[in-house]
């Protein structure tokens, strides 16, 4: 895939190349929404770009993908490149926008690299860009065609049917199209980008869990946000907590994610915390109302019982359920962090988790502690995926 001349190139240059991508995609970014800033209307989260973690994780990305290449030089590891591409097909990336970030990505790596670009290693690093960029655009026409989508649109119109307070920062939208056209498909697991205009005319995306698919409710979705807080605080959650009501009206992308409910008849081991239960209610919702017989264990952890939002849906969909509260614990909960020490792993069972990073990473190791094979542990991040990046 990577020819033999760029391949020597690019594995001699990785070292430098991967110790400076932090500093060349902030360059690039910085200079490409000086010349563009109708990008961050629309397409890119300024939340991400206040914090960093888009810039990490673009890094992340493009090393993991030359390592591939190397490692693996008859592969093109498009597997490594599908989140990615979910996420671009919910925030409608266009094919033309690969050349625009061509250009200014490669304006950085000169800038900040300087002499050590020549001609030989420019055209060894294009040849790597053009290799993810064309199995990213591949895989996002694929979903664009599955979505019945042109060029990237896949924007509807909702109305929000109901509001329901979840927890004193957690609230749900219940949602109906806006047409009355049938709803699109959504496997339990998936997420759709919400679009809203910010106060100083700005279009921001973000992207929320569904979670009920459809499963319970027909002709409706529900979206469940939770609102984020720290600096700075998520200016789009903040907004649908605070002037969303019933009757109002949203837009949606169609439903996207590769984290999705397996078919087969494993046992199922559903491991959350905090707002990371929205995916799991909807594949206990999935399986409840396909008359699954599957064996379901829930694990759910969160602060308190006040803070758990969906704990009744999981409640009343988990017969096999475990809650693990920091605080207000009261039997049969139990207190403290998730610890798996002394509970029944189902043999062969596969596994779906979600919620911060440092409690995937910790469950997903004792989950492995269990038995559980590493291939069998899938797991959903909220925001870029500096995991998988890493």
């Amino acid at each position: 895939m990577l020819s033999a001349d760029s391949a020597a190139i690019v594995r001699t240059t990785l070292p430098v190349v991967g110790a400076s991508l932090d500093a060349i995609t902030a360059r690039f970014y910085e200079t490409m929404f000086a010349d563009r800033p109708e990008l961050l209307d629309g397409l890119f989260n300024r939340g991400n770009q206040a914090n960093g973690e888009q810039r990490r994780a673009l890094a992340g990305s493009i090393a993991a993908f030359a390592t591939r290449l190397l490692e693996h030089p008859d592969e093109r590891p498009d597997a490594l490149l599908t989140r990615i591409a979910h996420k671009h097909a919910a925030v409608g990336v266009t094919d033309d926008q690969y050349v625009i970030v061509h250009k200014y990505l490669f304006a950085a790596i000169a800038h900040v690299l300087g002499d050590a670009v020549t001609p030989e290693v420019a055209a060894a690093w294009d040849e790597v860009y053009w290799l993810m960029a064309g199995a990213l655009i591949a895989q996002e026409a694929r979903l664009y065609a599955a979505a019945h989508a042109r060029n990237g649109h896949t924007w509807r119109r909702w109305r929000v049917v109901a509001r329901r307070e979840e927890t004193p920062d957690v609230v749900s939208f219940l949602l109906r199209p806006l047409d009355g056209a049938p709803v699109p498909p959504a496997r339990p697991g998936q997420y759709v980008s919400v679009r809203v205009r910010m106060p100083d005319g700005v279009h921001q995306l973000r992207q929320y869990t569904l979670s009920d698919t459809g499963s319970s409710a027909g002709d409706l979705r529900r979206i469940t946000v939770k609102r984020v807080t720290g600096v700075p605080d998520g200016e789009v959650s903040t907004l649908l907590h605070d002037t969303v009501r019933a009757g109002d009206e949203l837009t949606l992308s169609a439903p996207f994610g590769d984290v999705t409910l397996d078919d087969g008849g494993a046992p199922l081991v559903l491991a959350s915390a905090g707002i990371g239960g929205t995916p799991i209610v909807a594949m206990l919702q999935h399986l409840a109302a396909s008359g699954s017989d599957r064996r379901v264990l829930m694990l759910h952890a969160d602060r308190s019982p006040a803070d758990h939002a969906l704990r009744e849906d999981m409640a009343n969909l988990a017969d096999e359920r475990i809650f693990w509260y920091e605080q207000g614990a009261a039997t049969p909960d139990r207190d403290g962090l998730m610890n798996l020490a002394d509970v029944e792993i189902p043999a062969g069972a596969v596994a779906y988790l979600c919620g911060p990073l440092p409690f995937m990473r910790d469950v997903r190791a004792q989950l492995l502690k269990a038995g559980v094979a590493a291939r069998d542990i899938n797991y959903e991040v909220f925001g870029p995926d500096l995991w998988l990046a890493g």
